[in-house]
């Protein structure tokens, strides 16, 4: 799988367009609805934070949020929306949540490491 490959870039500027373009959730009725999946980044993130401080993961919660927000905004986008969003710190996390979830192959995003623990806890999934 190649992912990435998209020739859409999102920027600051297009964040809103590109995910409203992208957001594909029939049973959306409102943009209040939209905006609560858009802020599965903050939850994702807030997840991550807890894990880089505490060593706490959990790994079940984060796994349901990427799963939603990719299935929502499609995954090369919502890769894309994440890696507008989410600091550098946050990544190795997050790529090895991708992989886990076969979103990416471990080769993609080149530079990013995979956490070490992390993939431990999701391999006893």
């Amino acid at each position: 799988m190649k992912i990435l490959s998209e020739k859409v870039e999102v920027t600051e500027e297009n964040y809103l367009i590109v995910a409203a373009k992208h957001y594909n959730n029939p049973q959306c009725s409102s943009t209040d609805e939209f905006y609560a999946d858009l802020d599965r980044i903050k939850y994702i993130k807030r997840i991550i934070n807890r894990y880089l401080e505490t060593g706490e993961l959990s790994e079940r919660l984060l796994i349901n949020h990427i799963i939603v927000f990719c299935n929502v905004f499609g995954i090369e986008i919502g890769v894309k929306m994440m890696a507008l969003k989410l600091d550098y710190k946050y990544w190795p996390v997050i790529k090895s949540f991708l992989v886990f979830l076969k979103y990416i192959e471990p080769a993609d995003l080149v530079g990013i490491k995979m956490d070490p623990k992390v993939i431990n806890i999701l391999r006893e999934i």
